[in-house]
């Protein structure tokens, strides 16, 4: 910490806020299990476990079983972006050698698919919006930076409100032009971001690029993150692949319900896209490949041989009982709330990573991802006692990524972030198109009532 850096200003004491009465505090919170029915929908989740049905979207769907007879019926994942597989995107620019990101941006906002006219135009746009407005890097970004780079991306993203001529304007329009400028410069955002973390909080030397107009948003990330701002195709096209990967996943995940949430009440922007970030934020969330990557580093460390299957299988059998690695039992990188046989991403991300791994000298972390995925099921479902399948979800991959094109853990979820950038806004957009109505569910009182009571006779 630099010397005279001021973190709280507040003068009062832990001890002065600890006879606030606050060792009862959780009793005053807690509510009984009693309380909770069939009525109320925790998680708005159902019984089940499947999510409560709350609106109608044409963006994009996640299908993980099928109900017959009242039961969900195990199937393979599929992930829709407006109605198309995200597998048949991604392997059409595999074939191609193309960048995909962008198209599947236009898709996710347009609702089609763009001819070579639009996406032209579409490219145009994109680029001419790279540039971040004047003043705002030494104005927002170099000013107390975070030492959280999500914590900054949010600040950054509200802090656009002020450089923006007509930001409250929720028309489609004005909405459509935000949304692409966010697109556009996220990217830069965050990897200007944390550059000044670097400097300010871990005493780095500080090295700023700006984006070029001519690159993808793929590349571009690579050339600003990178202090040589050199990076090859295939690094570009893997980073390419994991951002369509991420671009969208229905309106039910917690950030983008979020992003409608605060849409609902006609919230501008800035505002809605900085809640979606929060929500992100929170490691239940965004964080999920960062503890799978700490998982396997454990297991590196505490196995003599990584690719023996007895001794990797012991290892997660110690996992799971809370006694090795974070104490924590869970086996990070399996397991989702829709997909039971296949996360199609884990699928997408593992056969694109498979031979480059080898390649780059990652082959261990790989081979450990792979027995985690082929040993850890059984054993997890064992565990746990589940009766419908558990698959390796996008997670237990996509750091493995992240670690093979040198990005620091630090830019994890960022990244998600950046890639996400394209469902939120085109969430936004069919929300305030749509819906007309803010989004209010209801909370059961669990108090009965009382009568006041005057200070002097507590």
């Amino acid at each position: 910490m630099k010397e005279g850096k001021i973190l709280n200003s507040n003068p009062v004491t832990s001890s002065e806020y600890a006879k606030l009465n606050t060792e009862g505090l959780k009793a005053e919170y807690s509510i009984p299990a009693s309380k909770y029915d069939e009525s109320i929908k925790r998680g708005l989740r159902n019984a089940d476990g499947s999510g409560v049905m709350v609106g109608v979207s044409k963006i994009g769907s996640v299908m993980g079983y099928i109900i017959e007879d009242g039961q969900r019926i195990p199937e393979p994942g599929k992930l829709y972006y407006r109605g198309y597989d995200v597998e048949e995107i991604v392997a059409a620019h595999r074939r191609a050698d193309t960048f995909g990101y962008e198209e599947v941006a236009y898709l996710l906002l347009c609702g089609r698919l763009p001819t070579s006219a639009q996406q032209e135009r579409f490219l145009e746009i994109l680029s001419a919006a790279k540039t971040l407005p004047d003043g705002y890097f030494e104005n927002e970004l170099m000013k107390r930076p975070s030492n959280n780079i999500m914590n900054g991306l949010a600040r950054a993203v509200l802090s656009l409100y002020a450089y923006d001529e007509n930001p409250d304007d929720t028309s489609v329009m004005n909405v459509l032009r935000q949304s692409i400028e966010l697109i556009a410069r996220l990217p830069t955002i965050v990897a200007q971001t944390y550059a000044m973390k670097r400097h300010y909080h871990d005493g780095a030397s500080l090295y700023i690029h700006n984006p070029k107009t001519d690159l993808t948003l793929a590349e571009n990330f690579l050339r600003l993150a990178r202090r040589d701002k050199s990076y090859t195709d295939k690094e570009a096209k893997l980073l390419d692949a994991l951002l369509m990967l991420h671009a969208e996943h229905s309106g039910g995940n917690n950030s983008t319900f979020v992003c409608r949430t605060v849409t609902s009440t006609e919230a501008d922007t800035y505002g809605a896209i900085a809640s979606a970030i929060s929500s992100l934020k929170g490691p239940l969330h965004g964080g999920a490949n960062a503890a799978v990557m700490g998982m396997i580093s454990d297991i590196l460390e505490h196995v003599r041989d990584p690719r023996d299957d007895d001794e990797v299988g012991a290892y997660l059998d110690r996992i799971l009982d809370g006694e090795a690695n974070d104490g924590s039992g869970k086996l990070y990188g399996l397991g989702h709330a829709v997909y039971t046989v296949s996360d199609p991403r884990a699928v997408i991300l593992k056969d694109l990573i498979s031979e480059m791994a080898m390649d780059r000298g990652w082959s261990d972390e790989y081979q450990v991802a792979e027995r985690v995925e082929r040993l850890g099921i059984p054993k997890l479902m064992a565990k746990k006692n589940l009766s419908l399948p558990v698959p390796a979800n996008v997670d237990l991959y996509s750091g493995i990524v992240y670690k093979m094109l040198g990005i620091p853990e630090d830019l994890y979820t960022p990244l998600f972030a950046v890639s996400r950038i394209s469902g939120w806004c085109a969430h936004r957009l069919e929300e305030l198109i749509t819906s007309g109505r803010i989004i209010r569910p209801a909370y059961r009182s669990a108090v009965k009532r009382r009568s006041y009571v005057p200070i002097e006779e507590r």
